[in-house]
């Protein structure tokens, strides 16, 4: 199906992201979509229950999020600080493996395995949390993770065994890690499609900075300070985000308080708000209809492999697991190839790091601008009228063109700079080649890898938590097996044909991106008519066993 060949559909009036039980919906709703098509647009066979008329009917559905502007400013800036500590806790770690192996008495390759029980905790955590915030909500999935988080940190810092060293790491990461789902999650929740490429890149920021800075950081701290100065300094971060979020930071899960316009409950409330309930609860009227109930249930890692084999989504998983590879490998492989051709000392080998995180950074930010503008322009293409307020109806709008159209210019500029990094290095040139190199790699790969995320986060609306967390299951089980043998693929291919033949990965599977945009709208569509029935299905059997 090619959504673009279809005649302009007029006024959407809610986003395909809002699940049909999250918000009172108007009478003319057939399926979960407040806006409704005229009759005969759109591809009819697959649409469900067309319009009886050709008359275009305006829908009143409420907005897509209530929350303002510096609101939602408030609490997306709270998800790019939450999403620096998994990456930072990772990578802050590196300066200090000599130093903890010398004082525990036990060989740097044990140090190591800290590491690859880190890394498979990086991959499960979020399995759990995504479907336990997509269920219960991000108020409480965010304070238990960071309390888990807390507690391993003080743990670590005062441990002198390498027994509790290894499981406190796994415990650390199992905190840190499930909140990389949490926070794209929250860009959904608050953002409608027209605008989510802004947040969603300043929440990559976050997780971009963490690589690029940590390492240095780590390595002054250790210096200065002794190694357990890191985990004070990760305690210190975390409660310092934790008590502002617990205080005023609002629940924004739809299937919770939908688009914000229900009270939230229990531990879904901010403490101020709970304090001012208990002062004034006349105040604090039911929303119509009661609002959306959150059914709490043990939360089941295997639903992130629901999204695995989806369709469109199992392709979207593949290559942006293919990307993040190369991101991984080549800051896996940076501080050793350097301190072998350069001569470098950790601290300078940190130092290397700012030019790759930098564009790193600069990627996540400037992606957002650069598909928000994509977005507006595919629109007003095909004569799509974009609703910043109630959200757009994305059954008949190419979100996949509109997301993959800024990737191609920026992965072929990413392709070739790996490849130029790997013969650079193979050259043994001056330091300046491989470091301005490093930063076209870190603006032009990750930045592919951040419009991919945003693109899973707009197939995926109904549980964009599990959407991540399936997305971070993946890439992490392949990013340890792949830095498992890049050391040996170095030495046996040399350091040109090394990061060439993973340049030429990404470029043979690149018509998987193409294959997405022809057939993507298709598949998204099954989904959603599947979706219905399901629910259809569910809502029988619940009223027949009512009666």
């Amino acid at each position: 199906m090619e959504p673009q060949e279809n005649p302009p559909r007029e006024k959407q009036e809610a986003s395909s992201c809002e699940p049909a039980e999250h918000l009172p919906r108007p009478s003319v709703v057939d399926d979960g979509a407040s806006s409704v098509a005229s009759a005969g647009n759109g591809p009819s066979d697959i649409r469900a229950d067309p319009e009886p008329n050709p008359l275009h009917q305006v829908s009143s559905g409420p907005a897509y999020s209530v929350f303002s502007k510096p609101t939602k400013r408030w609490i997306i800036a709270m998800a790019a600080c939450a999403s620096f500590v998994s990456p930072m806790t990772a990578n802050i770690y590196f300066p200090a493996l000599n130093p903890i192996a010398s004082d525990l008495g036990v060989s740097v390759s044990l140090i190591n395995l800290t590491l690859t029980t880190y890394m498979v905790f990086q991959a499960i955590a979020p399995t759990i949390v995504g479907d336990f915030g997509d269920m219960a909500g991000r108020r409480p999935a965010f304070i238990i993770s960071f309390a888990i988080y807390m507690c391993a940190n003080i743990g670590l810092a005062l441990q002198n065994h390498y027994a509790a060293l290894l499981v406190l790491r796994m415990l650390q990461s199992a905190g840190s890690s499930g909140t990389l789902s949490l926070c794209f999650a929250v860009v959904a929740d608050v953002a409608v499609s027209a605008e989510r490429g802004k947040y969603m890149g300043f929440v990559g920021a976050g997780i971009n900075i963490g690589p690029a800075l940590s390492p240095v950081l780590g390595g002054i701290l250790a210096e200065y300070l002794g190694w357990r100065a890191i985990f004070w300094f990760c305690l210190i971060y975390a409660a310092a985000w934790l008590i502002p979020y617990a205080l005023a930071v609002p629940e924004t899960c739809r299937k919770v308080v939908g688009n914000g316009s229900v009270p939230a409950q229990g531990w879904n409330t901010t403490a101020v708000d709970f304090l001012r309930r208990r002062r004034k609860p006349q105040q604090q009227p039911d929303a119509p209809g009661g609002g959306p109930r959150a059914e709490l249930r043990f939360p089941n890692p295997l639903n992130a492999l629901r999204v695995v084999f989806e369709k469109d989504l199992a392709l979207l998983l593949l290559y942006n697991t293919l990307i993040y590879l190369v991101f991984i490998l080549i800051a896996a492989t940076l501080s050793t190839e350097f301190a072998d051709i350069y001569d470098l000392t950790d601290l300078q080998i940190g130092l290397c790091y700012l030019p790759y995180g930098l564009g790193c950074c600069l990627a996540a930010i400037l992606q957002g601008y650069i598909l928000d503008s994509n977005y507006r322009r595919i629109a007003r293409k095909i004569g799509f009228t974009i609703d910043y307020k109630r959200g757009d109806d994305l059954r008949d709008f190419p979100i996949e063109k509109a997301r993959l159209m800024p990737v191609y210019p920026m992965l072929s500029a990413g392709i070739a700079a790996v490849i130029c990094y790997g013969w650079v290095l193979q050259a043994e040139t001056n330091l300046a080649g491989p470091l301005v190199l490093l930063f076209v790699v870190g603006l032009c790969i990750t930045g592919s890898f951040a419009i991919l995320n945003t693109l899973l986060v707009d197939l995926y609306p109904e549980a964009p938590a599990t959407a991540i967390a399936a997305n971070n299951l993946v890439r992490c089980l392949f990013g340890a097996a792949g830095t498992a043998f890049i050391e040996s693929m170095l030495r046996a291919m040399g350091r040109g044909w090394t990061y060439t033949f993973w340049a030429l990965v990404l470029l043979v599977f690149s018509p998987v991106l193409w294959v997405l945009t022809v057939r993507g709208p298709r598949w998204r569509e099954e989904r959603r008519l599947r979706q219905l029935r399901a629910r259809e299905k569910k809502a029988a059997a619940d009223a027949a066993e009512a009666s």
